[in-house]
């Protein structure tokens, strides 16, 4: 078998998508089966969510400073006893 050959029997998308019948997807004809028989609820687009509580800036801040400096704290602990 040539490099050719294999060329030609390639998968051609642009065949397979002008086909005039196309077979739904396995889910969907498994969803298509169940909701025959027992239909789904209504359900919204989008569901509001509830309000969001806002945190400050300044808190989200002040955690990382604290622990960029918890850190540094640990850094100089560690030198200092290494260094003895």
């Amino acid at each position: 078998m040539t490099e050719q050959d294999g060329w030609e029997r390639k998968f051609d998308h642009r065949w397979a998508n002008s086909a005039e019948h196309k077979e739904p997807s396995a889910r969907a004809r498994m969803l298509a089966a169940r909701w025959k028989e027992n239909p789904p609820g209504p359900v919204p687009f989008r569901a509001d969510p509830g309000p969001v509580p806002r945190r400050s800036s300044w808190a989200s801040t002040a955690v990382v400073l604290g622990c960029v400096i918890v850190v540094m704290v640990l850094i100089g602990i560690v030198e200092l006893g290494s260094s003895r």
